[in-house]
């Protein structure tokens, strides 16, 4: 069984644009006497790998903890794009899925340096999308995200963004991307991997 961790390591990530960078303080050290070692760290839930609940862009939309952990565990597919993901590029990408394994087509995972279009997002979500992904730190243009959050967060489609595919192929895999339970947040980081799938 090949594990992929599609992570980025915390305090060493990627962080967006006027977003605080993730901080850790040592608060026991055996170092300098203390029984044991103790780490505090400080961090935004949007660095790093993370996942966007709808929240995050609708006032009134799913917190972290009220997402159905389904979204974020089961069977993806990854496809591999580079530069801006047309609407017509979408719908390749949802016809590829499909012919791996319909179970894949509720997760997709982009590698690739992309930017998820307007016209891609509304594709992506009107086709019964639980969760996209991609590797860059947001799913749409960084200058200008909100339209793009706006259509998938609002048709329910939970965004793990930040995520690392570079050693991994296109291809169905079983993906388990769960966030932290937090009550009431906006977003959440998660330590995602894909586990390869025998065929």
């Amino acid at each position: 069984m090949k594990i992929y961790d599609i992570s980025q390591e915390v305090f060493s990530c990627q962080v967006y644009p006027d977003d605080p960078t993730p901080e850790k303080k040592m608060l026991k050290s055996m170092e300098t006497g203390d029984v044991y070692n103790l780490t505090a760290f400080n961090m935004c839930a949007h660095n790093g790998t993370h996942i966007d609940a709808p929240f995050h862009f609708i006032t009134d939309g799913n917190t972290v903890d009220e997402i159905c952990i389904e979204a974020f565990v089961g069977m993806a597919y990854v496809a591999e794009h580079h530069g801006i993901v047309t609407g017509d590029d979408a719908v390749k990408i949802i016809e590829k899925a499909k012919k791996q394994s319909p179970e894949a087509t509720k997760r997709i995972l982009i590698k690739g340096d992309v930017e998820v279009s307007l016209e891609a997002a509304k594709v992506f979500a009107s086709s019964d999308l639980l969760l996209l992904g991609n590797e860059p730190q947001t799913i749409g243009p960084q200058n200008a995200p909100m339209a793009v959050h706006l259509v998938l967060l609002g048709a329910n489609v939970i965004l793990l963004e930040g995520i690392r595919l570079s050693e991994v192929s296109e291809g169905v895999y079983f993906l388990n991307a769960a966030p932290l339970n937090l009550s009431g947040a906006d977003g959440s980081p998660c330590r995602a991997v894909l586990i390869a799938v025998e065929r």
